[in-house]
This record gives structure tokens, C-alpha cells and sequence, in this order.
């Protein structure tokens, strides 16, 4: 068991590499197709915005690629370098998306919401899952303190499971943001039709690295179950 999820980890692996090239690939193709229409990116953003109904969202820019963000504690979304005042198809459906979130805090998609609660939360786990469970074995193994043990490393695989439990919830979060940007994309028109199949090209393939995500979350969970579970004596 431990050894195939090894193999499962080395193959999900190669898929993350291969989705962040896809990624760059794609966007790197589609920025430089500018928009017929030629709508701004933070142009695009107001037009989803206006469309949903959603008052108050600043525009900034923001330092790198593929650094952009919403950020619903200032309500401001930052659009990086290549997107902010560009036109390109892979420009707006970026912004675009960026705008679906806004739309989602807006409109209280629970999914989102709950993604931010558990934000902390999950910080901690990532952080202190691993030591603890180790701190738990070390304890059963060297200390001979079976049941203290044993509960640290439950605790352990509990705290780091909320890894797992927060890319579970952020790939429909992704998902609804990139599927209510494509829609307000087409119903304002702002690229053409063709130019939206270039749009959606951009955000699947941003989506991808999202599903593998996941999957290496839930591998990674169960290897560690294997490793530390069962140790009760």
C-alpha cells in the first residue's frame, strides 16, 4: 500500500508540472491575441461586476504573473502586470475571474465563505499536522507512552486533513468564479464567440491545477495514515 502510494504521489506529481506548464502554455498563447473589441481587462471587471449587481470593488495592480487575486477583506481585486490595461483574450478571462469572485462574496456563496473560515485553520494543520503525529510516534516508540502517543498522532492526521478538506472546497469555489466569468463574458459580449473558446481554454486549464491539487491533498493524507496509523499497541 505505502509503496503504490508513492508511485500515485510521483505520478500526480508530474501531472502538477504538467498542469503549471499547460497553464503557462495557454496564457502565454492567449496574451498575446488582443481582443477585437478591445475592452481592458478592468473594463471587463466592471462589466461583470455591473451585470451581477456588485457596488464597491476597487481595481489595482499587483507585482508579477499570475498573481492576481480578490481579496474580500479590502474588497479590492489586483490585477498583475500583463493583465492590468491589456487587452488580450487571456487578459479578460483572468480579470474575469477575479470579477466571479467578487460576485460569489457579493452574492454569499457559501463555498467561498467557507474556504476563508477554514483558511487559518488549515494554515495551523499544514504547519503542525506533520511534527505532532512524528512527536506522537516518538512518544510510542521511545517514551513507551502508548495512549498519549497514539492520540498525538491522531490529532496530528486529524489537523493535517483539513488540507485535504481545503482544496476539496476551493475546486468548486475556482470553478463557479471561471464558469459566472465566461457567462458574463458572453452575455456582455465582450470578446467574440470564437475569442470565448480562448477564454475558456485560459481558465480550464487554470482549473486543472486545482483538481491535481486535490488529488495530491487526499494522496499525501492517505500515505501519512499509513505511515503513522495503526501504531496502537
Amino acid at each position: 500500500m505505502g509503496t503504490f502510494l508513492y508511485i500515485v504521489l510521483l505520478l500526480l506529481f508530474g501531472a502538477a508540472l504538467s498542469a503549471q506548464s499547460k497553464v503557462k502554455r495557454t496564457y502565454s498563447k492567449y496574451s498575446e491575441v488582443l481582443s477585437q473589441r478591445g475592452i481592458t481587462a478592468e473594463q471587463a471587471v466592471q462589466i461583470v461586476l455591473q451585470k451581477n449587481g456588485v457596488e464597491g470593488v476597487a481595481i489595482q495592480g499587483i507585482e508579477g504573473e499570475l498573481t492576481d487575486n480578490f481579496n474580500p477583506k479590502t474588497n479590492v481585486i489586483s490585477l498583475s502586470e500583463p493583465v492590468l490595461g491589456h487587452s488580450s483574450i487571456a487578459a479578460i478571462g483572468v480579470a474575469c475571474h477575479e470579477a466571479g469572485h467578487a460576485v460569489q462574496y457579493a452574492k454569499s456563496y457559501l463555498p467561498i465563505k467557507l474556504r476563508n473560515a477554514i483558511v487559518p485553520a488549515c494554515n495551523i494543520g499544514s504547519t503542525l499536522g506533520i511534527p505532532i503525529a512524528i512527536l506522537g510516534l516518538i512518544m510510542q516508540t521511545a517514551l513507551n507512552m502508548t495512549e498519549t502517543g497514539f492520540l498525538l498522532i491522531e490529532i496530528g492526521i486529524i489537523m493535517y486533513s483539513l488540507v485535504a478538506i481545503f482544496q476539496l472546497i476551493t475546486l468548486p469555489v475556482e470553478l463557479d468564479a471561471s464558469r459566472r466569468a465566461l457567462m458574463a463574458i458572453e452575455d456582455a459580449e465582450i470578446l467574440t464567440k470564437d475569442e470565448n473558446q480562448g477564454a475558456k481554454k485560459v481558465l480550464k486549464a487554470a482549473a486543472m491545477t486545482y483538481v491535481v491539487a486535490l488529488a495530491t491533498a487526499i494522496v499525501n493524507l492517505l500515505r501519512i495514515i499509513v505511515i503513522f496509523g495503526g501504531r496502537r499497541k
